[in-house]
């Protein structure tokens, strides 16, 4: 159950009206209707309901997802490897079923995908994989990296892809605890990917 108000789009303040069009028609929401972002009650999914809350601080959030998305220097597979092991570690339902979407249409390997969310090592159906999901994993369960780990991503994606690495395990953190605490639903109809 929710644990704070969900908001219908049609009933925002001008601050979180501003916020939801940033979030629903900036580069996340290129192509995409407004239904794909709400619930049947109108309300926004996943961590935007919460945000509307604190608009401010919601702006600058979704504004770091959209940067961290959509101009990083990471390719799109990896980056989404990235968040759903961020997800699969906190056991963010919607976060996982999310991403795992999204990775899935960017090419990543079902299996990969599979490997991510029972947490097992995935296979390297590309460059990289086994590299972010050690670094991704050592982060969150140590706090940091050692050096080989360091250096087998820093391979893959250099300083600046490793720099927008660590910026986007921080940022979907802090979407996964929003997701989690706020106990945000799946859409109707939609398991949870860790119910097993």
């Amino acid at each position: 159950m929710p644990r704070i108000p969900r908001l219908p789009v049609d009933s925002l303040t001008p601050e979180q009206n501003a916020l939801m069009q940033a979030i629903t028609q900036g580069k996340r929401g290129k192509d995409r209707p407004l239904s794909e972002f709400t619930y049947p009650d109108g309300s926004l999914r996943g961590p935007f309901n919460p945000w509307l809350h604190s608009p401010e601080i919601g702006h600058n959030a979704q504004k770091l997802g959209e940067s961290l998305r959509f101009e990083s220097d990471m390719p799109a597979t990896l980056r989404e490897l990235a968040i759903i092991c961020v997800g699969a570690h906190w056991k963010a339902d919607y976060e996982f079923w999310a991403h795992a979407r999204i990775a899935l249409a960017e090419g990543i390997d079902p299996e990969v995908v599979e490997a991510i969310r029972t947490g097992d090592n995935p296979p390297e159906s590309e460059p990289g994989v086994q590299a972010v999901t050690a670094f991704v994993r050592e982060t969150l369960t140590m706090g940091r990296v050692s050096d080989e780990t360091f250096a087998a991503a820093h391979g893959q994606l250099g300083d600046r892809g490793t720099v927008d690495l660590v910026s986007l395990i921080g940022y979907y953190c802090m979407v996964s605890a929003t997701l989690n605490i706020f106990q945000v639903p799946m859409p109707d109809g939609e398991p949870s990917p860790f119910a097993d």
